[in-house]
């Protein structure tokens, strides 16, 4: 498996300095958080774009995915929520990324358990949008990646969008955490999204009532359970360090966290081996 982790856990840093940390702690690909606060974004042009990949091969590293903030199931018109997975997608194409997150986003309000018929329209809707946006990313040469995330956190949840749509292009982001706070395990995830997975996002919390991120491995969360049930299964894709810097102002910095992280995943791994 390859290593990676997002610009999440280093909101704002220069893509020189991002890349010299993944050479420094033998990380081989990022994947690139694209908000407009962040140095890369769909919002850049043409040259800019030539510069980021060029940095990141001058660097020896991978762009992973890009992670977009597109709700495919979220109430309204289906062309501006279509729009926005499009400019990622060009965005993708431009810098070498195999992948776009896309997010759930269905039934926001009240934060009430929603109907069977809420969940259903949910669902139409993400495959609906999903399959249209997914004959586009063929075109480029990219995968749209549903995450497990918000309305759709589990493996199962997500899979009752996916197979419907039943194109390469739509696949899935195994978001190690939403997976394990919606009550699904590690084997019953995996054994559900095998047939569309892309990547694996790792990371740690103390519990479901803490979710502020801490070091691999310091916390509640299955990632050595994961990392053998992945390797005795042959998966040989990416793994992910997702650690939510942006939204908790008072978790450690990543930049020092990288080295241990790294060491524990390569541990993990020549232990499942």
């Amino acid at each position: 498996m390859k290593l990676a982790f997002s610009t999440l856990g280093v909101p704002g840093m220069p893509l020189p300095d991002v890349l010299r940390l993944a050479v420094t702690h033998g990380y081989h690909g990022v994947e690139l958080r694209t908000h407009p606060e962040e140095p890369v974004h769909p919002g850049i042009g043409l040259t800019e774009r030539a510069d980021v990949a060029a940095a990141f091969k001058d660097a020896g590293v991978d762009v992973l995915g890009l992670a977009g903030y597109a709700r495919v199931a979220a109430p309204g018109d289906d062309e501006p929520v279509l729009d926005e997975i499009r400019t990622l997608l060009a965005l993708a194409r431009d810098l070498g990324a195999p992948y776009v997150r896309v997010f759930p986003g269905g039934f926001p309000g009240d934060g009430a358990e929603p109907s069977q018929e809420q969940l259903d329209e949910a669902d139409a809707i993400a495959a609906r949008r999903l399959g249209t946006a997914a004959e586009h990313a063929a075109d480029v040469g990219v995968r749209i990646l549903l995450e497990t995330h918000d309305s759709h956190r589990t493996g199962a949840a997500a899979a009752r969008v996916l197979g419907p749509v039943g194109h390469r292009n739509a696949g899935a982001l195994w978001d190690l955490m939403h997976t394990w706070l919606g009550g699904e395990q590690v084997a019953d995830t995996y054994a559900t999204l095998s047939p569309f997975l892309g990547y694996i996002q790792v990371k740690d919390i103390a519990g479901a009532d803490d979710t502020t991120p801490l070091p691999l491995g310091a916390g509640a969360l299955p990632l050595a359970e994961c990392v053998e049930l992945l390797t005795r299964k042959g998966w040989d894709g990416w793994l992910c360090w997702e650690y939510e810097k942006r939204w908790y102002e008072e978790a450690a910095p990543l930049p020092e966290l990288l080295g241990p992280g790294r060491e524990l995943l390569a541990r993990l791994l020549t232990e499942s081996a």
